[in-house]
């Protein structure tokens, strides 16, 4: 199973490849007139179109699964792989957001190929 979150596609590892297939037996609004055939994990109210962010962040909290916290740490883990002024760029966030105090602590970001 592979999953696209971007480019490329990511390979999905069991046992979240077995959660993945029996949520898409079970997935909402697909009954609709806009989306009976979706391929999309979750798909939302208008056709072609995903479930919006602040919607899948009502349904993580409302089965009390910790955002923030999953938040944080993926952030910290991207950070401590990944120089911080990049990632701080990518996420629209300031450098200060991001340090993490790891390898990549006083990369200069920008191009640096001239």
């Amino acid at each position: 199973m592979t999953i696209r979150l971007g480019d490329p596609v990511s390979p999905v590892p069991e046992p979240l490849a077995e959660v993945i297939r029996r949520f898409l037996d079970e997935r909402p609004n697909l009954m609709t007139a806009t989306n009976p055939n979706s391929r999309l994990l979750f798909p939302g109210r208008r056709a072609g179109q995903p479930l919006s962010s602040e919607a899948i962040r009502q349904r993580l909290a409302a089965t009390d699964i910790p955002i923030r916290t999953g938040r944080t740490a993926a952030l910290r883990q991207l950070v401590l792989q990944t120089p911080a002024p990049v990632v701080a760029r990518m996420l629209s966030y300031t450098s200060e957001h991001t340090e993490a105090g790891g390898t990549w602590k006083t990369y200069a970001p920008g191009d640096h190929s001239k």
